[in-house]
């Protein structure tokens, strides 16, 4: 896979090359590029924003800096040789981070992860000039995300963490795959609590049943502490869970937030 970044802080990047995802960088499963959004603003001072039409609070991002930072990053991608097992690019998808976008989920993290070519455009100020995304539709599948309910200053903390979770499912990056498959939201429902040794610790103790050696009776206590957590901490994630298993009353009755962590 092929990630690239087009912002105004490169330097935002470089915790990507720590950890699991360096090393995955350093394997050659991932190829990680930034984007200096300024290099594309040919006027004296290399202005990449302007007042809003219409008035108003703020600066927007102009147009003509970001068409051609993002047809340069396409160019460079469609011309690059393919890594070893590639095939050759497809459609690049062109994400915005962005508080009025759709909310990411493992869902979006699973269906990103087989992607081939992932665009960032880290927007600052008031936004980017909308006319960039319809504009971009021709030659990218645009995709606006957001990461919760709240806004940030710009876009690239945003993209870090979806750039983490969509990567960590990329095969060979996370060393045991089976971790991937019980984690929070991989089912549906928020992980069960987790312990280690020693078994007893300040005075508390693990739970019996995880010392039991009993494989069943362990699966079942992690699912109805799944159950439990869930209902307790995301009622409309145990709600969307209930309804897809059961389509019972339980759905409507537990319906709860909508908010977003």
């Amino acid at each position: 896979m092929r990630i690239d970044a087009v912002t105004l802080f490169p330097d935002y990047f470089e915790p990507l090359r720590l950890s699991l995802i360096g090393k995955a960088m350093e394997q050659d499963l991932l190829r990680f590029e930034t984007t200096f959004l300024r290099d594309f603003a040919w006027d004296k001072h290399h202005r990449v924003d302007d007042t809003p039409v219409g008035g108003g609070a703020g600066m927007v991002m102009k147009p003509e800096p970001w068409a051609q930072a993002l047809d340069h990053v396409r160019r460079r991608h469609s011309a690059a040789e393919p890594a070893s097992g590639e095939s050759r690019p497809t459609r690049p998808v062109l994400i915005l981070p962005t508080p009025a976008g759709e909310v990411f989920t493992q869902r979006h993290a699973a269906d990103l992860a087989a992607a081939d070519h992932l665009i960032f455009a880290c927007g600052r100020y008031e936004g980017i000039d909308h006319r960039v995304f319809d504009w971009a539709e021709d030659d990218f599948d645009v995709r606006p995300l957001s990461i919760g309910d709240y806004v940030l200053n710009g876009g690239e903390v945003a993209a870090i963490a979806m750039i983490e979770a969509i990567t960590r499912l990329i095969p060979g990056v996370v060393g045991n795959p089976d971790s991937l498959v019980e984690e929070s939201h991989a089912s549906g429902l928020l992980e069960y609590p987790v312990y280690t040794k020693p078994a007893t610790w300040r005075g508390r103790e693990v739970p019996a049943t995880l010392l039991s050696g009993d494989h069943a009776r362990i699966a079942q206590w992690r699912q109805d502490q799944s159950l439990q957590r869930t209902r307790r901490v995301r009622p409309d994630l145990y709600a969307r869970y209930t309804q897809s298993r059961h389509g019972g009353p339980d759905a409507a009755d537990e319906s709860g937030s909508t908010g977003h962590a």
